[in-house]
């Protein structure tokens, strides 16, 4: 498919939708990949250089390294740490052209984009658009409470904590001081683990010597999952093992719990427990983003786009779906890949090839998920590792984790800057990036100040 593409608004000094994206000539078949996380940039990998037109269109003008937004959160970390540049990444690849605009609308039948900045025509179309935090229909929780899908989002916990740790010095109301001192965490996978085991970190060596004013017993962390387990998707000893860590570091885990309401003071649970906080982060689901376009039929669970074995979207023949927004739902499969990091790289990597293999009329073999292994991390020194047969846990899986992580940042900068303060920490469990650089003013359904307290009875029995 040799199509040239050209542009006739370059000398325009403003765009409207209806105006094409100035984009270099070019001849060769062009890939638009929507979305630059781990699978689209995988794809980006396998592709440059090579006779084809890249196009990635991203909200964002960088990567984010998700796995980190946790230490972000908790002062480890600072952003510009696990983000990088996409025009950096991309430096020297002739092929690759990157665009600053969100995408709004698919139109398939003319292969045309519909962004905010105007539109653009493809040859082929990736869906790699990922996924964002599901309140699963619950406004007030989503209101008040702080997902973790976004740097943005990580430096709001940010300022959140650390706001409501300096309020809690300055008033002298009792219930006040509880509830900006309790911390709940919605979700006992991955990314609900590591942030309380963050969090309790901080409580036990960075609270009694920043905040004097108050002991360290005032900070309760409160772990709630829906299920009977943590870390669900691992082995029952990766679990039990997380489930003794978080103890030992006085994090509170509610099982079978789910939460029903929030309003800014006071969490409420299905069972009828309450806990007064004013800081609640929730990691207990994500649902598919991705624009119009997509026609309802083409939708599973949890707002994914199915796709058959090649990653190819249901209906369509030009347009693909890679990493969490995508569900090739088989026999082995029957919900989907797991939403992970390895699997939106090996989607990437695998598209990257069977596209070029597409152009040239080659052979293309469906998709096989390999299964490298899971990680997690309660603290330091304290992780978990289920790697094939061999489940192991303490020094030797966190030394593993920290590897892993470390090597898979991007940019040599990133990786010395994030290695140089974890051996900090190591040694020191210094966070020296306990700034607030703006107000972080949450948009509450109650504004009140003082606690709603519905049963103080009740209430005391679970945040004491």
């Amino acid at each position: 498919m040799n199509v040239k593409h050209s542009n006739n608004s370059t000398n325009k000094s403003s765009c409207k939708v209806t105006d094409d994206i100035c984009l270099p000539d070019s001849s060769l078949p062009r890939v638009v990949i929507i979305g630059g996380g781990f699978a689209g940039l995988a794809l980006v990998e396998k592709l440059k250089h090579k006779e084809v037109q890249v196009v990635l269109f991203d909200k964002n003008n960088f990567h984010q390294f998700q796995p980190l937004f946790y230490q972000v959160a908790t002062s480890a970390l600072e952003p510009d740490s696990i983000v990088f540049p996409f025009r950096k990444q991309f430096k020297g690849y002739k092929n690759v052209v990157f665009r600053l605009a969100e995408v709004e609308e698919i139109q398939p039948s003319s292969n045309t984009l519909i962004t905010s900045k105007g539109k653009v025509h493809y040859d082929y179309l990736v869906l790699a658009t990922g996924t964002t935090t599901n309140f699963f229909g619950m406004d007030s929780v989503a209101q008040n409470s702080l997902g973790m899908k976004d740097i943005r989002d990580s430096l709001n916990i940010r300022h959140m904590m650390l706001q409501n740790l300096e309020q809690a010095a300055i008033t002298c109301n009792d219930d006040e001081r509880d509830a900006l001192t309790n911390f709940v965490i919605v979700g006992g996978g991955p990314a609900g683990v590591e942030m309380a085991g963050a969090l309790a970190e901080f409580c036990k060596y960075i609270l009694p010597k920043d905040y004097p004013e108050y002991p360290s017993s005032i900070m309760n962390i409160y772990l709630i999952e829906a299920n009977e387990e943590l870390l669900s998707t691992m082995s029952d000893k990766a679990s039990s093992k997380t489930l003794e860590y978080l103890k030992d570091l006085n994090v509170k885990v509610l099982f079978n719990e789910s939460v029903s309401d929030y309003d800014g003071s006071e969490v409420s649970t299905k069972s009828g427990k309450k806990i007064l906080a004013k800081n609640l982060i929730w990691t207990a689901g994500v649902k598919g983003q991705f624009p119009k376009g997509v026609e309802e039929k083409h939708v599973v669970k949890g707002n994914r786009i199915k796709t058959d074995s090649y990653l190819k979207v249901e209906g369509f023949k030009n347009i693909f779906a890679i990493g969490d927004i995508a569900a090739m739902i088989t026999e082995n499969t029957p919900k989907g890949h797991p939403q992970v990091a390895q699997t939106a790289i090996q989607q990437g990597k695998y598209l990257g090839e069977s596209l070029l293999k597409l152009m040239k009329n080659k052979h293309i073999k469906p998709f096989h998920y390999k299964d490298k292994g899971s990680l997690a991390t309660v603290g330091k020194r304290k992780a978990v590792a289920d790697l094939g047969k061999f489940k192991f846990a303490g020094y030797f899986a966190w030394l593993l984790w920290s590897i892993v992580h470390l090597l898979s940042i991007s940019g040599f900068r990133n990786r010395l800057m994030v290695g140089f303060n974890w051996a900090v920490s190591y040694f020191t469990y210094e966070k020296s990036n306990r700034l607030i650089i703006r107000n972080f003013k949450p948009q509450t359904v109650n504004q009140q100040t003082k606690p709603k307290i519905d049963n103080k009875e009740e209430v005391e029995n679970i945040t004491r």
